[in-house]
């Protein structure tokens, strides 16, 4: 049996200039950060023919074609498996649809899981490439790079997304102290709100390569804030970052009316008011966590915790994507 394991991730600037539709013209850059939930793969070899599936859903099929997960069929047909008689299942510390790139983390455990099945190596590199040109190029989904890449690396990772697709990661530099700094505060919380992403990534895709100048214009500010953040942070200045935060989230929320919903607007502004100095919701936005940084957690929980929203703690991850159990 072999088991793999790809972090989820939080973004902590320059998110949405990773679609292709923008960084093939203007170039993108974000940091990403790797935190310590999981999605788990298990691929073994069942004593009988066809291929089994365990996620949501069960499926048993005679072939690859008959597979109805779109990332599973494709990933067994391109890594071409000759008649496969495999058993895939998959688990994840928190569900689909909230914001942690959960897909990205699935696409790369499964692929890891797979050439660990046949006793072949692959870098972190090629496996989000591998990663991404199943979801984007193959399935045409309406989403960027940083989800593959950063499962893949792992880590606090600044990735420059260049115009013929090629994709540079760099560790940010932060000091062990600033590393401390975020981990105490930094909170998440889980707003109760699942979406699907796609049709808020879709509209911004349209209107990107429709050389709309409103988006544009807010991509190329928040690349910029990126940046911003990206120097922040390698000073040691957190609460610069936290600020950055803040404007971040107001530019996020202009690119698309789907973004927030009035009860997610409210508890920013509680959590602003009881020491956040900024924050967004994590992902394309619509629902799933909001993060922020404050220099009072505990005053901060003290105010989100009653309105019910469930704190998820945690802390980064420094392996990427990889095999437990082989």
């Amino acid at each position: 049996m072999i088991i793999t394991r790809s972090p989820l991730r939080i973004t902590l600037g320059g998110g949405g200039t990773d679609l292709p539709s923008y960084y093939r013209q203007y170039g993108g850059f974000l940091i990403a950060a790797a935190i310590d939930k999981y999605v788990y793969v298990t691929v073994t070899r069942p004593f009988v023919p066809g291929i089994y599936l365990k996620y949501s859903k069960l499926e048993h099929v005679a072939s690859t074609e008959e597979i109805q997960h779109p990332i599973i069929r494709e990933a067994i047909r391109m890594l071409n498996f000759k008649q496969p008689q495999l058993e895939i299942t998959t688990l994840a510390d928190i569900p689909a649809g909230t914001g942690l790139g959960s897909s990205g983390s699935f696409t790369t455990a499964l692929l890891k899981a797979l050439y660990a099945y046949r006793r072949e190596l692959i870098h972190p590199r090629e496996l989000a490439q591998l990663a991404c040109e199943i979801e984007i190029n193959r399935l045409q989904e309406p989403i960027g790079r940083q989800d593959q890449y950063i499962a893949a690396y792992g880590g606090i990772t600044c990735f420059q997304f260049r115009s013929d697709d090629r994709v540079e990661a760099t560790p940010l530099q932060v000091s062990p102290n600033t590393l401390i700094d975020l981990e105490e505060n930094l909170l998440l919380f889980f707003t109760g709100f699942e979406r699907n992403a796609a049709s808020i990534l879709k509209d911004q895709h349209i209107r990107t390569q429709r050389a709309d100048k409103e988006i544009l214009e807010n991509l190329h500010y928040i690349k910029e804030l990126g940046f911003r953040s990206k120097q922040a942070l390698e000073a040691g200045n957190t609460a610069l970052f936290g600020k950055l935060m803040h404007e971040h989230w107001e530019h996020k929320k202009a690119r698309s009316g789907k973004m927030s919903n009035s009860k997610i607007d409210e508890w920013y502004k509680l959590g602003r008011a009881n020491g956040a100095i900024g924050g967004k919701l994590v992902g394309a936005g619509g629902g799933g966590f909001l993060i922020f940084y404050t220099e009072d957690p505990r005053r901060l929980r003290q105010a989100m915790v009653p309105e019910g929203l469930e704190e998820v703690r945690f802390r980064f991850d420094f392996e990427g994507t990889k095999v437990l159990i082989a």
